[in-house]
């Protein structure tokens, strides 16, 4: 069974421009044609990233209808439609679907949780009723969901479900997932300091929120990796640890949020329960920034 890959490389989980008024579209579209200028390999619009959980449910459909049309095809544009409910899952990704996204991610569900029989079924729905391929979103820090192994490889046999963002951070786990699906399931780094370990195993790239302010050199890692150059892609990773330890200090998005907001592409602001950034932490995020060659 072949299956279509979506990107190879490095998609961006673009954080929303957000003000008083709502998502400021003006400021959405200068970022996403930066990024695009810059070589990423796709966009993730409605991620954990890009404030998902606090954007109504208008704004949320707006969002993918304005990505998947500011983009025009020039990259793959990656909708977040999961959800806890189900039901409301599927009808995020009948709305992504007719948006014109080439892909949907899919999280666990989260606080009320389930049952690896309950991922399966779940997963199986929304693909079944997506007209794109569906990528499988495991970040079991915030929903308290673990996908395993195992409900990979079945999950694997679905002809629509097409790959997956492992952001758990074992990569035991992630080989054994591998070394079970091989060739069934891509495997996307949703860490970005796993993402040549990843690839080293047989992974094709990373869903990103470093990308949102390095997108070039973040993309570079993967290019240097596909073309074997595997020392200078290796020290490329390496080089922006600490910018990428920076970016994690508070809970993902509020410093690449404060990041974006340094380089002028968004306001710094947050919706509740967000909060914005400690000056602390602020200050060493700014000092890695201006390390790594940015101009703030």
């Amino acid at each position: 069974m072949t299956k279509k890959t979506i990107f190879k490389g490095i998609a961006t989980a673009i954080v929303t421009p957000l003000d008083e008024n709502g998502i400021n579209y003006a400021q959405f579209a200068n970022h996403i044609e930066w990024q695009i200028a810059e070589g990423v390999n796709g966009i993730v619009v409605c991620g954990t990233t890009g404030e998902a959980s606090t954007l109504t449910d208008d704004e949320h459909r707006e969002a993918i209808k304005f990505v998947a049309k500011q983009v025009d095809g020039r990259v793959p544009v990656i909708a977040g439609t999961g959800s806890n409910d189900t039901a409301y899952a599927l009808d995020l990704t009948r709305c992504a679907c007719e948006a014109g996204v080439d892909s949907v991610l899919v999280v666990t569900p989260y606080y009320n949780k389930t049952t690896q029989k309950g991922l399966v079924k779940m997963f199986t729905e929304i693909a079944d009723c997506s007209s794109v391929p569906v990528i499988l979103y495991n970040v079991p820090s915030r929903t308290g969901m673990n996908i395993e192994c195992k409900t990979y490889l079945e999950l694997s046999e679905h002809p629509n479900i097409s790959a997956v963002k492992e952001a758990g951070g074992d990569i035991s786990k992630i080989a054994d997932t591998i070394a079970l699906c091989r060739g069934k399931l891509d495997v996307y780094s949703g860490n970005d300091d796993q993402i040549v370990p990843i690839m080293a195993l047989g992974g094709i790239g990373c869903i990103s929120v470093l990308s949102n302010i390095h997108p070039r050199k973040t993309a570079e890692i993967c290019k240097l990796f596909f073309e074997g150059k595997i020392a200078e892609s290796t020290t490329l990773q390496l080089d922006m640890i600490p910018l990428i330890h920076a970016l994690f200090s508070e809970v993902n998005p509020i410093p690449v949020k404060a990041a974006v907001a340094a380089m002028g592409y968004c306001r710094n602001y947050l919706r509740s329960p967000l909060a914005v950034m400690e000056d602390a932490h602020y200050q060493v995020l700014l000092n890695e920034m201006r390390k790594s060659g940015l101009n703030v």
